[in-house]
């Protein structure tokens, strides 16, 4: 495989933390790079909130967060703008309903450098053959899921997910509004 110029890993040109919490992008690896640690950002904040959800009592809604993060993840792997931003939105929704912590404001934090990330990622598009995307493997379980999957299903359920989002944000913005006008 290297002979070909293919290889399963992709070199990075920053470190894990600077890419968590201030990435760039200089090569067309720093996009697929960001993309996948966006999807598994996302992931792991919804499996999180999922987590949280049950163990105080609300599991139904642990699960409809636990779709919306992860389908959010997919569009994030996409290059999608919009997911990046409602993903962020929702979490700080849901940190106001639920009250600060250290950690939720690191996961806030992460999920912004995600947005921007995305950003940059979804406009980045320079005028040499090095710009061109290096393939997506499905060699391993993670490939599957990060390389694979978000490709097939976010044209598929993309239009779905706006208006999920759209509802599940107005859904949240008046539960957040009826608590506050409650505690006054």
């Amino acid at each position: 495989m290297q002979t070909l110029g293919l290889s399963d890993s992709t070199p990075r040109t920053e470190g894990r933390l600077k890419s968590l919490f201030w990435p760039s992008i200089q090569t067309s690896s720093d996009v697929d790079y960001l993309g996948a640690q966006g999807y598994w950002v996302c992931t792991i904040v919804g499996l999180l909130t999922c987590i949280l959800s049950a163990f105080t009592g609300h599991p139904i809604a642990g699960a409809v967060f636990f779709v919306f993060f992860y389908v959010g993840g997919v569009g994030v792997r996409e290059r999608s703008r919009y997911a990046a931003a409602v993903v962020l939105l929702m979490y700080i929704a849901d940190a106001v309903v639920g009250g600060h912590s250290v950690v939720k404001i690191l996961i806030a934090a992460v999920l912004f450098s995600n947005l921007r990330a995305t950003w940059i990622a979804s406009s980045w598009k320079p005028d040499s053959d090095a710009a061109i995307l290096p393939p997506r493997f499905g060699d391993t379980w993670s490939d599957k899921f990060a390389d694979k999957l978000p490709p097939f299903l976010w044209p598929k359920i993309r239009v779905l997910y706006y208006v999920f989002s759209v509802a599940l944000l107005v859904v949240t913005v008046a539960g957040i509004v009826m608590i506050l006008r409650h505690r006054v």
